[in-house]
């Protein structure tokens, strides 16, 4: 099994991340042709550096003609450029974490400034993404990195995530960085991503409601759950779509795996510290069966109900709520209550982050008096995503390999339901053919 380690020394930010895949071989021009493709009004300088001695490759995004920069950078520029202006609390529920940043994760411009941009919405980024030529597991990819933004900063502010729009410069920056991390990860063409713990860095960072610690808030909530350090350094070092990137493709956060190294690779940072390297290193090769021999093991909380004088009708909504809040997997069990009465078991399988809330969810929506919860440990075997082509359109196949073989696949359910309703075939047929496809191209 061919595996990725990303070192996170010196933190990371989007545009390191770039600089390491296109160093480790990822074609430039393939990100450069999907930055074209976006039109963002946005495009990639690509150079090469040196950060305290060692050679990394440099990805800079430029839109509209202007450069992407650190955040403190970014609004030492603002204060000289527009020495009056000043923020105050509002009721807006812009996102002001992506722009302009070491990564494009800076605040957005003071207040009297910020109307003068449009804004994006997550679902205007959503159709954007649908509709860039990229392939359906890319897509796939970036949503949801973009959906993880969008909740923390929802989070945040207490609003609900559909509220959430990022400042039009950097919702650029930050669709740049999203998407063409998705393209080039695919291209990498390694079954895994491991991810080290995160070095976040230390100090202050100016965002558009005030000076807040390191990390920033939406980096903060992106890494619940998440290994996380800080080497003393006074700078902001993860920047949230680092944070969201890092979350959303690392299988797993470990020490350095098991394996025989085929090439390593390096991406820079905007800023050179002295006797600090700041690059992100990514290590690609071949896992040992020591390690592919391991499955994954982690800890979820176990939510249990019972449940006998709910609307049955109601227990099907209050599942489906469950899963749209995140909860790993719900399901329902008949069980024969005291004084002889049917009922239901409702289980509920999460993060443990998020037992709490989803706790909760329970009491609101469901007529128990009472929720137990418990700490389990779970294996799981590693598992990825691929597309395939069917007659009617792409579907998505999840599989699940051990010791570097794979164990089982199956279409994803939601893609096949939709392509059966959209062109009126059985939705078994398009089941079977997506299995066929997938069996068909492994044997090429």
């Amino acid at each position: 099994m061919r595996i990725a380690y990303l070192e996170c020394f010196s933190g990371i930010s989007g545009d390191m991340f770039l600089g390491a895949l296109v160093d480790a071989g990822v074609p430039a021009r393939l990100l450069e042709e999907t930055v074209a493709a976006l039109g963002v009004g946005a495009k990639l300088e690509i150079s090469r550096v040196v950060r305290s001695g060692i050679s990394a490759t440099k990805v800079d995004v430029w839109v509209d003609g202007e450069k992407d920069m650190p955040r403190e950078e970014y609004w030492a520029k603002q204060t000289a450029e527009h020495p009056h202006s000043h923020t105050h609390p509002h009721s807006h529920t812009h996102s002001h974490e992506h722009a302009h940043s070491h990564g494009k994760d800076a605040a957005a411009a003071p207040h009297e400034l910020e109307h003068a941009h449009s804004h994006r919405g997550l679902t205007e980024i959503r159709q954007m993404i649908s509709a860039a030529p990229i392939s359906e597991s890319a897509k796939n990819t970036a949503v949801r990195i973009f959906e993880a933004l969008g909740a923390a900063e929802a989070k945040i502010h207490s609003v609900p995530v559909e509220s959430i729009h990022f400042h039009e410069v950097g919702a650029a920056d930050a669709i740049v960085d999203i998407v063409c991390a998705a393209v080039g990860v695919e291209a990498l063409g390694v079954d895994e991503l491991v991810c080290s713990r995160l070095n976040v860095g230390g100090g202050t960072v100016k965002c558009a409601h005030g000076t807040f610690p390191v990390p920033a808030p939406a980096t903060v909530e992106l890494l619940h759950g998440v290994p996380v350090y800080s080497s003393g350094l006074e700078a902001e070092l993860v920047t949230p779509t680092g944070a969201a990137i890092a979350r959303t493709l690392a299988t797993c956060f470990s020490a350095f795996p098991e394996m025989k190294i085929e090439k390593s690779a390096y991406g820079a940072g905007s800023r050179d510290f002295p006797g600090h390297p700041n690059v992100l290193r990514l290590v690609i090769g071949e896992a040992l069966p020591a390690l592919t021999a391991k499955t994954k093991s982690e800890t979820i909380s176990v939510l249990e109900a019972n449940l006998d004088d709910l609307n049955p009708q109601v227990f099907g909504y209050v599942m489906d709520r469950l899963l749209e809040e995140g909860a790993l997997d719900v399901f329902g069990m008949p069980v024969q209550m005291k004084k002889s009465r049917p009922g239901a078991l409702l289980t509920v399988l999460c993060k443990s982050e998020d037992a709490e809330k989803l706790a909760q969810l329970i009491f609101s929506e469901t007529t128990t008096l009472g929720v137990r919860r418990r700490d389990e440990s779970r294996q799981t075997l590693a598992r990825r995503w691929e597309s395939v082509r069917t007659e009617w359109g792409e579907v998505r196949i999840k599989i699940a390999s051990m010791n570097g073989t794979v164990t089982n696949y199956a279409p994803e359910y939601e893609d096949c339901r939709r392509i059966a309703a959209e062109h009126h075939v059985p939705l078994k047929t398009v089941m079977q053919e997506a299995s066929r496809a997938y069996s068909r191209d492994k044997k090429h």
